[in-house]
C-alpha cells in the first residue's frame, strides 16, 4: 500500500495505538521514521524501539510508555510540515511547544533533532511535527 505522507501515517499509528492502550505498535521502517523514533526515545516519550525484519520489509516496533496511572506519556502528536505545504523555520523562529513541556522535531542539515537542539546549534530546517 502506497502512502502519500508516511510520517503522518507513523504519527497516526502511534496516536491510534495509544488510544487503544496497546503496548507496542509496528510501523514500516525508513531512515526518517527511524530518526524521529530516536528523538522520541531520547526525549522519553516512548519506552524503546527495535527494527524487526517483517515478511517483505523492515518494520519498527515502538514500545509505548504509560505512567503509574496508566496514562500515556504522549498526550498529542501533530504533523506540521506536509507534502502539500512544507514548513521551514529558521533558528530564531523555532517554536516552543506548550511552553517547553513538549518538543518540536526539526529536520536539519545535521540530521533530525529537537527544536531546542537545533536552536542551540544555530540551525533551522523543516519543522516536521510537534509532540507533547
Amino acid at each position: 500500500m502506497t502512502v502519500s505522507d508516511p510520517i503522518a501515517d507513523m504519527l497516526t499509528r502511534i496516536r491510534n495505538a495509544i488510544m487503544a492502550r496497546h503496548d507496542s505498535v509496528l510501523i514500516p521502517a525508513s531512515k526518517v521514521k527511524l530518526a524521529i523514533t530516536r528523538v522520541l526515545k531520547a526525549e522519553g516519550f516512548i519506552g524503546d524501539y527495535e527494527v524487526v525484519k517483517g515478511k517483505s520489509h523492515r518494520v519498527i516496533r515502538i514500545h509505548l510508555r504509560y505512567d503509574e496511572n496508566n496514562q500515556a506519556v504522549i498526550f498529542g502528536l501533530e504533523r506540521v510540515s506536509r507534502p502539500g505545504l512544507r514548513v521551514y523555520t529558521g533558528r530564531k523562529e523555532i517554536p516552543r511547544v506548550y511552553g517547553g513541556l513538549g518538543i518540536a522535531i526539526v529536520s536539519t542539515p545535521k540530521g533530525v533533532m529537537t527544536g531546542h537542539q537545533a536552536w542551540r546549534e544555530g540551525i533551522g530546517g523543516e519543522f516536521i511535527c510537534r509532540v507533547w
